[in-house]
């Protein structure tokens, strides 16, 4: 195994966190395969030097595993939701931390439109003639905390109020028990009672103030939005850059993990994660 090296690196203490949630080696399954040559944690800490630092897979630093092997494996766990299960896994443990319950009963959706590089194929990218932007656009749903719950990238003319269809409607399954989202007024209209009668969904209009002129944080809202700046922070996240979207969802989902081992495995943690343990709470 490589040494310790860039900042994007993972810890001891952080690896100890991931390694029991990514799958088995095929050579230990009874379908059998070839022994894998290289540590799962370099392949790890290569996806994550990709999404932290936005080069090119075939520019990876030659300490780490070939770029075939790396993409191979990055590829075949976005296919397989390995991003996601480790994403929820370690959601679940931050929330059990500040005492409440692992699973959320609310959330805050949001979208978000980039630019997208040349790389991008015509048919996932368009124009957002709101922002200005050509290129493709970010949905996802955060949990009280701010913490990943899902995310979805379609091509950024896509109207929130389509795109929040599909979106809630795998939220859904996935989180059954998720009673109340909030939003922003790109939510008005048909959906908030096509996800009342349809998904049983309480979706609740944040908007501003009467009279309200310039910047000011709305409640609940600022949660979602300080997600985003989270997740803008790993440069891969900045521009899109990748052919397939959901290859952009996972760069994002990978972004969302680096912060929450990083939440885990430091030693104080940060005040608005820390409640009382006696009484776990459900939102």
């Amino acid at each position: 195994m490589r040494p310790h090296r860039y900042p994007s690196d993972t810890s001891d203490e952080e690896w100890s966190l991931i390694e029991p949630l990514l799958p088995v080696p095929a050579c230990q399954t009874r379908t059998g395969g070839r022994p894998e040559k290289h540590h799962r944690r370099d392949i790890f800490d290569a996806i994550r030097y990709v999404t932290d630092n936005a080069c090119k897979w075939r520019a990876l630093p030659a300490d780490f595993p070939p770029y075939q092997t790396v993409f191979g494996f990055f590829s075949r766990w976005t296919r397989a939701g390995v991003f996601n299960r480790v994403r929820d896994e370690l959601r679940r443990a931050i929330r059990l931390r500040a005492g409440r319950c692992p699973n959320p009963v609310a959330g805050i959706i949001d979208s978000q439109s980039v630019r997208a590089a040349a790389t991008v194929t015509g048919r996932s990218r368009s124009y957002d003639a709101g922002k200005r932007v050509a290129g493709r656009k970010r949905h996802l749903v955060v949990d009280t905390f701010g913490l990943l719950m899902m995310v979805m990238v379609t091509a950024a003319g896509q109207p929130d109020r389509d795109a929040a269809r599909e979106l809630l409607a795998r939220l859904r399954m996935l989180h059954p028990q998720l009673t109340l989202i909030w939003g922003d007024s790109a939510y008005t209209g048909t959906l908030v009672e096509w996800a009342r009668r349809f998904l049983h969904l309480t979706l609740k209009i944040v908007t501003k103030r009467p009279g309200q002129t310039g910047f000011k944080v709305l409640a609940r809202r600022w949660i979602v939005e300080r997600s985003l700046s989270w997740l803008m922070n790993a440069r891969r996240n900045v521009v899109d850059f990748e052919r397939k979207p959901s290859h952009s969802e996972a760069h994002l989902t990978v972004a969302a993990i680096t912060l929450m081992t990083r939440r885990l495995t430091r030693k104080r943690p940060p005040a608005w994660t820390r409640r009382p343990a006696s009484v776990p709470q459900a939102a």
